[in-house]
């Protein structure tokens, strides 16, 4: 990509980006930045598309309890379509393309992606959703909705019925589903090594809630 377009880009991206909720500040925009550019490179994705698809993937980003949150993909596309048009040197012709990778990037919709370039999108965006920095946006999320860390009357539900309004409770939502909707290589070596982290995160956390007697010992 042109480097005065990718300046350019990457400041309105800044600029616009949501600063109350560090679950979805610029910081992650940069983080899926970089990790779609790095995937993006090891299966031949067209970077003019992947570069303003991660920037904006979440321009327009709602409270997650709200129901505007299933609507935030859409806008955000809209919204790079309207700063590409009007972005000088920027190949308008890969525009659609653009719209499309950021319409296809939402864990909740679960949509299948049509090009290449949107499966890079949903691999560097999923990463995000697994390991340790997973595990500080979904606690950052609970004190921004004021969900409770845990629930107190069943921490963990892989045997039962689920309750996702707890931080925990969204690990069996999210974050221990994200690394089997990846798509490449690249992104699935990464992707495993992180859900094993999970994994001995709830082993920890288990230990601990019974040290503190909040669930009872077996």
């Amino acid at each position: 990509m042109n480097a005065q377009v990718l300046k350019k880009l990457r400041t309105i991206a800044s600029d616009r980006q949501l600063k109350s909720d560090p679950s979805h500040d610029f910081e992650h925009v940069v983080r899926v930045l970089n990790m779609a550019i790095k995937i993006g490179k090891s299966v031949g994705a067209d970077l003019d598309v992947v570069i303003p698809a991660a920037l904006f993937h979440d321009t327009v980003v709602y409270r997650k309890d709200s129901p505007e949150s299933r609507n935030e993909a859409d806008e955000s596309a809209e919204v790079a379509g309207q700063i590409l048009e009007k972005t000088k040197n920027y190949p308008k012709q890969k525009i659609a393309d653009v719209k499309a990778c950021i319409q296809q990037c939402s864990f909740t919709k679960g949509i299948k992606a049509t090009l290449l370039e949107s499966e890079v999108l949903q691999d560097a965006d999923l990463l995000e959703s697994t390991g340790a920095l997973s595990i500080m946006r979904t606690f950052s999320s609970c004190g921004h909705m004021n969900r409770s860390l845990y629930n107190t009357k069943q921490p963990f539900y892989e045997k039962h019925e689920k309750d996702f309004s707890s931080g925990v409770g969204l690990f069996y939502r999210r974050l221990l589903l994200a690394d089997k909707r990846l798509h490449s290589k690249l992104a699935k070596q990464i992707g495993k090594r992180r859900a094993g982290f999970l994994r001995k995160f709830l082993n920890q956390l288990e230990v601990e809630l019974k040290e503190s007697e909040i669930i009872k010992k077996r």
